[in-house]
């Protein structure tokens, strides 16, 4: 059975995560609201702390700014969206790490393309140590990566889960504080933004853009 499992995680993530979109979008199809902003509002509302747990397990942190809005707006229970956001960060990490800890030749395969990235993690661990698993969750590019390597080496998974752990609930409060904090004012704009989409959607495409493309330019300086 353990054999199984090793062999076949990346298949049983992927049934996983198919079987709760599909949970997902029947909800969606029968909230007992009309328009699809209310039932997008109502299955927030409703199902708030699982699909935050989910998303969490994806490193989203559109998933955390959501949290934040509906712990502003007494939905959710700021700490409790902590809570439960670190632990989905936490088992997404956790699952990259035993992935490349348990399945070393599916990793060479798949991410064959990604030798220099992987390359970089292990001199960025040797050189940093523990602290790189700390920031790791805000390197564009890396955060897949950097997790899969360390579970590629010898380092302590104890360690290794621990640091995570306290990773996790960092990045959560670091994130969904803030937005709770500015809820009332990130609405307002979020309501301007509604209503002059016209304005908006090119502004934050041409943002949205150069923000990836920074961050891809550096990650290509990091590797050289």
């Amino acid at each position: 059975m353990k054999v199984v499992l090793k062999n076949n995680s990346g298949k049983i993530l992927f049934v996983v995560v198919a079987l709760f979109v599909i949970f997902l979008g029947y909800s969606l199809y029968q909230a007992p609201v009309e328009g699809i902003e209310n039932r997008f509002i109502y299955l927030l509302k409703t199902y708030g702390y699982i699909i935050l747990f989910a998303w969490s397990i994806l490193e989203g942190e559109a998933g955390l700014v959501m949290a934040g809005l509906l712990s502003h707006t007494g939905d959710m229970n700021m700490y409790m969206a902590i809570f439960i956001a670190g632990l989905g960060g936490f088992a997404g990490d956790q699952i990259y790490f035993y992935t490349g800890r348990f399945n070393k030749s599916y990793v060479h395969k798949k991410f064959k393309g990604q030798r220099r990235k992987f390359a970089l993690a292990h001199i960025l661990l040797q050189k940093y140590g523990w602290p790189i698993i700390f920031v790791q969750r805000y390197m564009y590019g890396m955060r897949t990566i950097i997790p899969i390597s360390i579970g590629l080496t010898r380092y302590s998974a104890k360690t290794f889960a621990f640091i995570n752990l306290i990773s996790a609930w960092c990045w959560a409060a670091i994130t969904i504080v803030p937005v709770w904090y500015f809820g009332e004012e990130i609405l307002i704009v979020l309501k301007w933004l509604k209503e002059h989409w016209y304005y908006a959607l090119p502004f934050a495409l041409l943002i949205g853009g150069s923000i990836v493309y920074y961050f891809h330019i550096m990650t290509k300086k990091k590797e050289k």
